[in-house]
């Protein structure tokens, strides 16, 4: 059986380039295809591996720009060989799925989420765009959007990182899809040495809008408690000059100093909503529990005065009360912690997706 697999751009190394890693593991000799690649990331992460990129990579400053190049896309996809492969994974929430296959073959993609900037999230990129990118952008999107929709009828099946991206799936695509939940490294968290908690909050990851860090920036002055915030953003000087000295933002940090942040803090908290989200699910395998907004993948992963409080409402108010309540709850228990963690390790998710894979093979 040959496979491909599709992935929107490998330049960056985040939650979809590590689902789409543990996808090739379970594929070997599968060949991959991409818009732009970089080649140091292709060096370390996948060596030895086909990696073939569309016309894309070959326009200007492609890995740098990739993303203004959006439009052409669908072109560059369907122009994309893929006549002689068996079996197609598309890894999808840039352009991927658009692909054009053989009759005898089967596409599967995992959708990490339909694009958020097409759909949910357009209107917040629109308002924050230029006048001159506003102007080309609602039409260049309008045309992507209908692209988007009408490729999403060449999967065969689709597979999403949670229950509330299968809901925007069926919302966009009209098309059902199974949950399998991503890969996370809980292994590496868990095995990091235990630590005394320390009395600071903790957040983890990139620094934008949807995330919401104004939010947690307001609450903590509020509050006035340590707060430690990692990630970079365009949002990370405005953040600071308006946080107060109690708030430390330690811009990117490795993986191991991540690590011993979350062996260390009291809680992180995670005000946004995320499709799935990684950082509670690794705060929890330290050990750590998490504040989260109850909305989107948290409600799959955080258990509510378990291993962690989630709030209802997406306001300084209801952080502040969430915060001020955590505090006031006995100690979390670090095994239940890592216990539910440990329910979206690596080898659960190549156990889960292998079998519905050979599941769908063997009824084409």
């Amino acid at each position: 059986m040959r496979v491909a697999l599709i992935h929107y751009w490998l330049v960056t190394w985040r939650g979809g380039e590590r689902v789409l890693k543990a996808i090739a593991d379970l594929f070997p000799d599968a060949d991959l295809f991409t818009h732009v690649a970089d080649p140091a990331l292709i060096a370390r992460e996948f060596p030895g591996r086909t990696v073939r990129s569309t016309f894309i990579a070959r326009l200007p400053f492609a890995r740098r720009w990739y993303q203004r190049y959006l439009p052409l896309m669908p072109l560059a996809l369907e122009q994309l060989d893929l006549r002689n492969y068996d079996l197609v994974i598309s890894s999808e929430s840039g352009p991927a799925k658009g692909v054009i296959v053989a009759p005898h073959a089967t596409h599967v993609c995992y959708c990490h989420s339909p694009m958020r900037y097409l759909w949910d999230h357009y209107h917040e990129y629109y308002g924050a765009a230029g006048p001159l990118t506003r102007l080309a952008m609602a039409p260049a999107f309008h045309h992507v959007r209908m692209w988007d929709q009408l490729s999403a009828q060449r999967v065969d099946h689709f597979v999403a990182n949670s229950a509330f991206v299968a809901s925007r799936i069926r919302q966009y695509y009209r098309r059902d899809a199974e949950v399998i939940h991503p890969p996370v490294a809980v292994d590496r968290f868990a095995a990091h040495p235990a630590a005394a908690r320390e009395d600071f909050y903790l957040w983890v990851g990139q620094l934008v809008p949807y995330k919401r860090p104004d939010l947690l920036i307001d609450a903590f002055n509020a509050l006035n408690r340590p707060l430690v915030v990692i990630g970079e953003g365009p949002t990370l000087g405005a953040l600071k000059r308006r946080a107060n000295p109690k708030i430390r933002f330690l811009g990117k940090q490795s993986e191991a100093a991540i690590a011993d942040h979350y062996a260390r803090c009291r809680a992180v908290v995670f005000p946004g909503v995320e499709d799935f989200g990684l950082v509670p699910v690794e705060a929890m395998a330290s050990g750590a529990p998490v504040i989260a907004f109850d909305q989107g993948g948290v409600r799959e992963t955080v258990r509510d005065r378990l291993t962690g409080l989630l709030f209802r409402e997406q306001s300084v108010p209801a952080l502040i009360d969430a915060v001020e309540t955590f505090e006031t709850l006995p100690p979390f228990d670090p095994d239940a912690l890592r216990a539910q963690a440990a329910q979206f390790s690596e080898a659960r998710f190549k156990a889960r997706f292998r079998e519905f894979v050979d599941r769908v093979k063997s009824t084409t």
